[in-house]
């Protein structure tokens, strides 16, 4: 029997997986159709990959819905105008991640997860930098949750690129199989 020598694919190679595999889990898909493991931040980060990508991608649209929405109702105009730009930053880096429930792929997922940390602790920090931390003690707490608990879920998501968008060319960008 002879056997042909398998080529190696570019690592951010999509691989074709049937509609059955893809539509079977939802949210909670962490299957090839789910899309390509990132590389790992600074060769240790996420901890673990126990979020799947879909779901943190709805708790990103959440969190900065959230820090806007706490952020309009406050009645410091700080707090106000901190809420609507960490929040419409939040909202646009994931709108245009390259991630299943984004609207156009143009950020690379490994230098999303690097915003993730930024984005929340500008989060966290903004009641303390901007003053409002006393007068707007509603928006302080509902921020610094939404910061903490992004990180927090940041150190376990297994984040996933759907096209494996690139700002360089000829990076490494595939890590192998992943262990749960």
């Amino acid at each position: 029997m002879e056997t042909t020598p398998h080529e190696a694919k570019h690592p951010r190679e999509l691989v074709h997986v049937p509609v059955s595999v893809s539509e079977r889990k939802g949210l909670l898909d962490k299957s090839a159709a789910a899309g390509i493991p990132a590389m790992p931040l600074l060769g240790k980060l996420p901890l673990r990959r126990l979020i799947p990508q879909n779901l943190h991608s709805v708790l990103d649209y959440q969190g900065a819905l959230t820090v806007a929405g706490v952020g309009l109702l406050s009645g410091v105009g700080a707090a106000r105008t901190a809420g609507l730009v960490l929040g419409g930053s939040g909202v646009g880096v994931a709108l245009f991640t390259d991630y299943r429930l984004s609207f156009k792929k143009l950020i690379p997922i490994e230098v999303h997860e690097v915003i993730d940390y930024v984005w929340s602790a500008a989060v966290i920090a903004a009641p303390f930098l901007f003053g409002y931390s006393r007068r707007g003690r509603l928006a302080t707490w509902v921020q610094a949750f939404v910061g903490v608990s992004t990180i927090a879920a940041s150190l376990v998501t297994d984040y996933r690129a759907q096209r494996g968008v690139q700002w360089r060319k000829g990076l490494k960008t595939d890590l192998g199989p992943v262990n749960g």
